[in-house]
């Protein structure tokens, strides 16, 4: 019979008040939502490297709140029943989620049970052998009585190739266009791997807006980026900056390329096929002592990797999160009891029981179970419902905003009509996290 853990007790990626212990795992503004600089509820577990990128995120912010988790290693903490007053005796690992800098997931075991929260993760089994031999000790020893699973790939057609080998494509467009400018679209933190192995490949600076800049160096790259666009050709841009009136706009004075490495399936269409990389890629593909041809899956996955969907932007799939098959390798590793998708706003909503349920010995759904705020199992009497949604935003905010003041007097449940339409889910592992 799995257990529940009491409410009150502790918060994973959520800021309300009424826990007695915080738990983030990793910087990504949508996991960090409700955190301030006058924060300041409880103590806040994290990884070093996210500790490190607080002063910087959150100026002001009480830094003696923070509590540094080491990886891979046990930890406890003694917390109070609110109900009761007796003592409660938690149990903790981090364990690196090979998302971003600091990414960590998260293990809790008590009384309760055993859960396993993943945050945001990318499970590529040549890069993970330290996570994996960690998390593999600790199951065997604490079976995972609910997993709650980064879902935001959780769909068959989603297949990306390792970020190596993305990154060596990426290397090939840029190389393929000797005479153009490049632009990468990317995020204020995530990506690092990517760009740091087109500066060493391509023996160049890599151009970064300022903020990032001090994001760098707090991750300790002093000598690869610059803020100097005299020194570079490639420059790595906001996200939000990154689109095709952009590109227009630049190309009217040079000659330039967009590249964005993402998962998301943006393209508008297929990659031109007269349109030949340099064929590098299996000249870099030999570092790290691999074997000069790329593997066979991976030339499969590289055929719809790349996609050039206007005259000068192209789209690689570099993801940070997993795909579909690296999901399904994960959850028959770990075999939880049960599982949840934490995130509600990915391109299909999918909950992963429907695809992996058998693995947990849940008979498989008759038909797809969509994630979405309100629906699916998640009821105020739920104790296992998914917590977060990725997609809220501001705009989200105001708009329901106004929504409900419309409604306002139409005899339903204010709390319940706040409830379905606010784009934002909350991880409750087992009432691990309070619900709005």
């Amino acid at each position: 019979m799995v257990g529940e853990m009491e409410s009150g007790l502790i918060s994973v990626d959520r800021w309300r008040s009424g826990s007695q212990a915080y738990f983030l795992t990793h910087m990504h503004s949508d996991h960090t939502r409700g955190l301030s600089p006058n924060w300041s509820h409880a103590p806040l577990f994290c990884s070093r490297t996210t500790a490190s990128l607080f002063p910087s995120r959150f100026p002001g912010f009480d830094l003696s709140l923070l509590r540094v988790v080491p990886l891979s290693s046990w930890q406890s903490l003694s917390l109070r029943s609110p109900s009761s007053g007796s003592p409660v005796l938690l149990h903790f690992m981090a364990i690196d989620a090979h998302h971003c800098p600091g990414s960590v997931m998260f293990m809790f075991r008590g009384e309760f049970g055993c859960f396993l929260y993943t945050g945001d993760f990318r499970w590529e089994c040549d890069d993970n052998a330290a996570a994996k031999t960690t998390l593999v000790t600790a199951i065997n020893e604490f079976p995972v009585d609910i997993l709650y699973l980064d879902n935001t790939y959780c769909n068959p057609i989603y297949t990306f190739p390792s970020r190596q080998v993305a990154a060596n494509l990426v290397a090939d467009i840029i190389l393929s266009h000797p005479s153009h400018d490049i632009v990468i679209g990317v995020d204020t933190l995530g990506k690092e791997d990517l760009l740091v192995h087109l500066s060493r490949i391509l023996n160049i600076k890599i151009w970064v807006w300022p903020e990032r800049l001090r994001t760098m160096h707090l991750l300790g790259f002093q000598d690869i980026f610059t803020t100097d666009t005299s020194l570079t050709r490639v420059r790595a841009v906001p996200r939000y900056s990154f689109s095709i009136q952009t590109l227009e706009g630049l190309n009217l004075m040079c000659p330039t390329i967009g590249i964005m490495p993402s998962g998301l399936p943006w393209l508008k269409r297929p990659f031109k096929g007269e349109d030949k990389l340099s064929g590098s890629l299996l000249a870099a593909t030999t570092c790290n002592n691999r074997k000069p041809a790329v593997k066979e899956k991976e030339l499969l996955l590289l055929q719809g990797a790349v996609h050039h969907f206007h005259d000068n932007m192209f789209s690689v799939n570099y993801s940070d999160h997993s795909c579909y098959e690296e999901i399904g390798e994960f959850i028959n590793l770990v075999k939880p009891k049960s599982m949840k998708g934490i995130v509600a706003s990915s391109s299909c909503y999918v909950d992963p029981l429907y695809y992996f349920g058998r693995i947990c010995g849940v008979n498989q759904p008759p038909e797809l179970l969509l994630l979405r705020p309100g629906t699916g199992t998640g009821t105020t009497r739920d104790p296992f419902r998914a917590v977060r949604i990725k997609s809220y935003s501001t705009k989200d905010e105001t708009r329901v905003s106004k929504k409900e003041k419309r409604r306002k007097g139409d005899g339903h449940s204010s709390l319940e009509r706040n409830r379905k339409r606010r784009a934002r889910i909350q991880v409750k592992c087992a009432k691990i996290a309070e619900v709005d």
